[in-house]
């Protein structure tokens, strides 16, 4: 599943969408718990963002090894070492993704006829802003670290 589609590594296909969705849902997210006043305007973006962002990057993440295997096994030296770099960003964009995401979906659903409270809402859209920060971080190194290694 996470090998080829038409000749063409997944990976390298699927990783465009989780360096373009990430980013968007990072800017969306920020700006739905930091403006309230944008929060009507923008759910469904934070909503439909908080669900592919992170399927993308478990895409990515998945098919990482697979295209490791089959094109990269007998990498030594440099290209080894900058796929190693690569790869040990994986799990925390991963992570810090699927934060994001819940804590988006969460914010939406708080600040929605204030379930939670002002202060309810305020601490999450808080830990939101944290988790979009930290997946910010991550989607850059990861993004950055796989274009060096591979055109480096």
């Amino acid at each position: 599943m996470f090998d080829e589609v038409l000749g063409l590594p997944v990976h390298a296909l699927v990783v465009h969408f989780a360096v373009v969705l990430t980013p968007l849902l990072v800017a969306v997210a920020v700006a739905y718990a930091l403006v309230p006043r944008w929060r009507p305007s923008t759910a469904w973006a934070v909503i439909l963002l908080a669900l592919a962002s992170p399927v993308a990057v478990f895409a990515s993440f998945a098919s990482g090894p697979r295209l490791l295997e089959a094109r990269f096994a007998t990498a030594e030296g440099t290209l080894a070492g900058n796929i190693a770099t690569h790869a040990s960003f994986a799990v925390p964009l991963l992570l810090s993704v699927l934060g994001l995401g819940a804590a988006s979906l969460i914010l939406v659903y708080a600040s929605r006829g204030d379930r939670f409270g002002k202060s309810g809402t305020t601490v999450l859209s808080g830990l939101t802003v944290v988790l979009a920060l930290a997946a910010a971080y991550y989607v850059f190194r990861a993004g950055d670290s796989g274009a060096r290694a591979v055109w480096g």
